[in-house]
């Protein structure tokens, strides 16, 4: 494995080659069954062929998750062909790589990732990394204190402000990889994108901080919303579907108490609904969030029995085609996120 660099902080940026990343990426295709079709794009053409740019020449750059799609379109901007692998409407945790991806990835200039484990694929293809020089993979979340697990972390788990370190995905020690369900932590990833974009194509780096700055003060408006919304209300606990939370949590001073584990897809017990709804019943919650990627079943289920109501608390790993559709994103799916927020807490 060779370093590329140092100019990511904290984060490892690695150089691979085209054969061995052939190779990995096969290998998890036929593993694994994804959600929906693989390697469809999100809010963009195809991402340009196997020799590492596009057909007009511009950087192609390959995203694993929305989160980053929307950093890297914004930052990129015309520059840049940005692709995203998760198809609009499909649940990343339920989302593996198909053979078809790999040539996308593998005709890219650029490859980001969050770096928290969460593409739990990731960890196969890094692997297989060589020393020639190839596509170059960056870490999104690249100095951002992660938030670890408790070792029986699931189910009607607790988080508040809490601080971390990365260490695996899923496991006693682990991390919770969500860190971009906060304002705060999108603002360092946004720079984290910036900067790669600008070690793959240094000659628009004027235009790279332009789109930046532009990008980064959505974020930081969003930011401030958020702080002034939540600061003044006496409420700090929400009940959510899954274990998303807890970076938003952190920054803003809130608790989250969650159905399910860090997968939405998880089976929770018996005993652990029996506690959340003695939960909501004794601290007057009015409101279980649910997230609109996954069935919302079990979230009414659990307000009936409890006496309460459910809203829609987005963690925005990917936008349904409507959502595509109608030009929302990342900020404006977190702004109605803050407004269902107050509502709860109020």
């Amino acid at each position: 494995m060779r370093r590329a660099g140092t100019g990511f902080g904290n984060g490892r940026l690695f150089r691979f080659t085209a054969a061995l990343l052939a190779a990995a990426m096969l290998t998890a295709g036929c593993g694994g069954a994804g959600g929906g079709t693989g390697g469809a794009r999100t809010n963009g053409p195809e991402a340009g062929g196997g020799d590492g740019s596009a057909a007009d020449g511009r950087p192609v750059v390959v995203t694993s998750i929305y989160p980053l799609y929307f950093l890297a379109s914004g930052i990129g901007g015309a520059l840049a062909d940005v692709a995203n692998l998760v198809p609009a409407g499909v649940e990343p945790h339920d989302w593996t790589p198909k053979s078809r991806d790999l040539a996308r990835i593998a005709g890219a200039d650029l490859f980001l990732v969050t770096g928290t484990g969460f593409e739990g694929w990731t960890d196969e293809l890094l692997e297989g990394i060589g020393a020639d020089a190839g596509v170059l993979i960056a870490e999104a979340g690249a100095g951002i204190e992660l938030i670890p697990l408790e070792p029986d972390a699931g189910a009607h788990g607790r988080d508040h402000e809490q601080g971390g370190h990365r260490n695996g995905h899923g496991h006693e020690g682990a991390v919770d990889p969500h860190i971009w369900v906060s304002p705060k932590s999108m603002l360092k990833m946004a720079e984290n994108v910036r900067d790669a974009l600008i070690r793959v194509d240094p000659e628009h780096a004027d235009a790279y901080e332009a789109n930046h700055r532009a990008l980064a003060g959505r974020l930081e408006a969003l930011d401030q919303a958020y702080e002034r919304g939540l600061s003044g209300l006496s409420r700090r606990d929400i009940v959510v579907s899954h274990r998303a939370f807890a970076y938003l949590c952190r920054d803003y001073g809130l608790n989250q108490i969650a159905v399910m584990g860090l997968n939405p897809e998880e089976e929770p017990k018996a005993q652990d609904l029996k506690r959340i709804v003695a939960f909501v019943r004794e601290n007057g919650i009015r409101y279980i969030f649910f997230e609109e990627l996954v069935s919302d079943r079990l979230a009414r289920t659990l307000a009936e029995e409890a006496g309460a109501e459910t809203l829609v608390l987005n963690p925005v790993e990917g936008l349904t085609p409507e959502q595509e559709a109608a030009g929302e994103d990342f900020v404006t799916i977190m702004e109605k996120n803050l407004q269902n927020l107050i509502k709860a807490l109020q």
